[in-house]
């Protein structure tokens, strides 16, 4: 059962409220790191509250879900896939997701290009780099990246904004922490060498969710990805879809 909105308000704010001290300690400017309030598994309820509290955006991780969930929920948000992208739904996904997170591998880009076309309108992306070097984790290899961002920036219907990224488990919270700092510190510095090499900004650092959003602040991060602290845990588990 989803919580009630004063349960979400109050849980938004300690959010915030986190992300602000992180900031305060990293001498960054709270402006800076948008909350990504992630509603999968939550029914369009979740996304309303998200509205209702101001906050700008929303995240999926299944293309079909989001669809539905979107149609569901007429508040003005931006819906953002941030879940593992299968090439046969990627035009799908470009024509109902107003950015695309988990762009991973060159044989999205065509079918993400040929549907922004089609729609006549540029298609935001980030580029999903498995910055912890963790087999569990999708995204590209840092080492991959900058052959990845060179495809990217060729297409002309995609507008990529920078990078995301999700930090391996460690055995134990200390041990979490540390894949953690190293994951978004390798991540920051990808993105600083490639804005450079490339000559294009590269703003978003889409890194850091509930249990490491601090070391994802102190890192550079733009937009922290929260949904289990937000919502609470889903008592009846979605069957999958694509």
């Amino acid at each position: 059962m989803l919580i009630s909105y004063d349960e979400f308000g109050r849980r938004a704010d300690a959010i915030r409220d986190r992300i602000a001290a992180a900031c305060a300690a990293a001498g960054r400017d709270p402006a800076e790191v948008e909350l990504l309030a992630v509603t999968k598994t939550h029914p369009a309820t979740a996304a309303d509250f998200a509205a209702r509290y101001g906050l700008r955006a929303v995240g999926e991780n299944r293309v079909q879900e989001g669809i539905e969930k979107r149609a569901q929920c007429p508040a003005a948000l931006r819906w953002e896939l941030i879940g593992h992208l299968q090439s046969n739904k990627a035009k799908l996904a470009a024509r109902h997701f107003d950015r695309i997170q988990s762009v991973d591998r060159e044989k999205l880009l065509a079918p993400l290009d040929e549907a922004a076309a089609e729609l006549g309108r540029p298609l935001p992306i980030l580029l999903q780099i498995n910055a912890g070097n963790d087999p569990a984790k999708f995204g590209a290899d840092l080492a991959d990246a900058p052959r990845l961002l060179e495809a990217a920036l060729a297409r002309p219907h995609l507008r990529v904004e920078g990078f995301m990224t999700i930090a391996p488990l460690g055995t134990d919270p200390a041990d979490t922490l540390a894949h953690a700092e190293r994951t978004f510190g390798n991540l920051r510095q990808l993105r600083d060498a490639l804005a450079g090499q490339f000559g294009t900004p590269l703003r978003e650092l889409s890194m850091g969710m509930t249990g490491d959003l601090e070391a994802a602040v102190s890192a550079g991060s733009t937009l922290v990805r929260v949904g289990t602290a937000l919502y609470g845990n889903r008592e009846i588990p979605v069957a999958p879809t694509a």
